[in-house]
């Protein structure tokens, strides 16, 4: 085969729809589609290896349990292993009074007869009858007419009357796709359906499911919003038809494809948990719902345990979901760059302030903790990061809620050790640098608290009185000033001969209850005017503070 220079010149422009007066631009979702889920048909077709019957019934229990009511649960004309499952959930009363399960099938006499055998007993069923109706399929497929292509759906839904009327038992609905409906005339798909509609008699009451699939998706959404517009507008007996839309994502927009679909009129949406249609995939029903979630609107869909959600996909369809996948992906709601991270975090910190619910934090438009996930992977740190970053896994991980200038004394370090380490930070890593970095309780080095007391003299100054640990030697020491941090610093003066003067001093509690702790933070100057920080934590908070005092000292002998 040979490869054309410009291959542009093989395509030709999709035609616009005649709809100058298009009215969905100016039009919001103000409540939920009703869903259908093609999971264990679509989706299935979409796999390597197919589902077996533990997988289906495991996918199926989950459908019912996020709240999806309308399921397609197969093509029971493709082979004995889709039959039986079919017929054994519907026989096996596993189907829940509140969902409805459907069938697919062509417009064939005994594909039509098998699907309604697989369904011998249910309490409600939908029958879904398609046959494909757009010029390639008709010319290049069928080789037939418009009218030889009309007569199949004809045929069809006749046969799917009859033999819906043999089985009163059952409350049946029954639904018609124009298969290729996004790459046929408007007014021949709009004909066909006037012809199936003529045959089953729908009413409002009792309406038929017309379902209007972009097979391949060919154009961008707006036409296909156009094109259920124009044929809401044109369909005889719209009050009597439920407009449900089958989005693919062959370009990438089977979700803003179905949400302007609904705009344009439609009633329902069929799509798959995370996309998992043929080629490219269809419309993400996880998606499409939490969009319609982030826009104050109920989707009716429960995914407040997102990952056990994926963990049942991934197991049943053997295709993981991917890291950047909208709602779902192990990343979306993980921010690396030094910016996002810092906005994030304020954003946190805004949140837990205000008085109301309303959710306002910069890069996520969800709260994770809504779809069960924590707020510790919301940030994390590798060499793109910045102080934002570990500040706020060090606060999530280990309580400790740095000074501002501190996270900058802090950054050098944690940049040196992601570029050594040449991959993502976690938060072990983190900890350990800080530890490093200002020896909080590190190996015996340099100057370590042994033990103490405080007592105050007769003109007033504290006596500091304890033993220090020099490079694991005890030695005892002491000293005076005019508080506690001060008499510290006056022994290790006289000590040691270390010369340091507090330029600030910050604490806050670790935790609450019996189990708080205290985190004490310095900024001090040492001998040559250079800026150095420690860190101490204790139960005490008198304690802490010591062990701030020769945090920095350490640093100062380091340096």
């Amino acid at each position: 085969m040979t490869m054309l220079r410009d291959p542009s010149i093989k395509y030709r422009p999709f035609p616009q729809v005649p709809l100058p007066d298009r009215q969905w631009p100016s039009r919001t979702i103000t409540a939920p589609p009703r869903w259908l889920s093609t999971d264990l048909r679509d989706g299935n077709q979409s796999i390597i290896d197919p589902m077996d019957a533990v997988k289906k019934n495991r996918f199926f229990d989950l459908l019912v349990e996020i709240g999806v009511k309308e399921i397609e649960v197969g093509f029971p004309s493709a082979g004995a292993t889709e039959f039986d499952f079919i017929a054994g959930l519907v026989r096996s009363g596993r189907v829940p009074d509140d969902v409805t399960v459907q069938v697919l099938t062509q417009s064939r006499e005994d594909l039509i007869r098998t699907s309604f055998e697989s369904l011998e007993g249910a309490k409600r069923a939908i029958v879904h009858l398609y046959n494909a109706v757009s010029p390639a399929w008709r010319d290049i497929v069928f080789r037939m007419s418009k009218d030889e292509v009309r007569a199949i759906a004809v045929a069809g839904a006749k046969l799917m009357r009859d033999e819906a009327a043999k089985r009163p038992e059952t409350e049946w609905q029954f639904q018609y796709s124009p298969e290729t409906f996004s790459t046929a005339e408007l007014d021949f798909s709009v004909s066909v359906c006037e012809a199936v509609m003529e045959v089953l008699q729908p009413t409002p009451e009792h309406p038929i499911i017309l379902n209007l699939p972009a097979t391949v998706e060919a154009a961008t959404p707006n036409i296909y919003a156009d094109q259920i517009e124009y044929f809401c507008r044109n369909l005889p007996g719209r009050e009597s038809a439920v407009i449900s839309l089958h989005t693919h994502n062959d370009r990438g927009t089977g979700v803003a494809a179905a949400e302007l679909g609904l705009m344009a009129g439609a009633d329902r949406v069929e799509g798959c948990l995370f996309g998992n249609g043929e080629r490219t995939g269809n419309c993400c029903l996880v998606t499409m719902a939490l969009n319609l979630y982030t826009q104050g609107v109920d989707p009716g869909l429960d995914f407040s345990d997102l990952d056990r959600v994926i963990e049942t996909v991934e197991f049943c369809n053997q295709i993981p979901v991917h890291q950047r996948h909208p709602y779902g992906g192990e990343l979306v709601y993980t921010a690396f760059s030094g910016s996002h991270q810092d906005a994030i975090k304020k954003g946190f910190e805004a949140h837990a302030r205000q008085n109301d619910d309303l959710w306002r934090v910069p890069y996520l438009p969800i709260d994770p903790a809504d779809l069960g996930r924590s707020y510790e992977a919301v940030i994390r740190v590798n060499s793109q990061s910045g102080k934002g970053g570990f500040a706020w896994v060090l606060e999530q991980d280990q309580g400790l809620k740095l000074p501002k200038k501190m996270q900058a004394d802090f950054s050098p370090h944690v940049q040196r050790v992601a570029d050594e380490l040449g991959r993502e930070l976690n938060a072990a890593d983190i900890w350990e640098t800080f530890r490093q970095a200002y020896h909080v309780q590190t190996h015996p080095k340099h100057l370590q608290l042994v033990d103490y007391e405080e007592s105050r003299a007769a003109d007033g100054t504290r006596i500091f009185t304890g033993k220090i640990a020099v490079d694991g030697v005890e030695q005892s020491v002491s000293g005076r000033g005019n508080g506690l941090i001060s008499s510290v610093i006056g022994t290790l003066r006289e000590a040691f001969g270390v010369e340091i003067e507090v330029a600030d001093y910050t604490e806050h509690a670790l935790g609450t209850g019996t189990d708080a702790r205290a985190a004490a933070y310095l900024e001090c100057r040492d001998a040559n005017g250079r800026t150095i920080w420690g860190c101490g934590i204790d139960e005490d908070v008198a304690t802490a503070s010591v062990r701030a005092v020769l945090s920095a000292a350490n640093s100062a002998v380091a340096r």
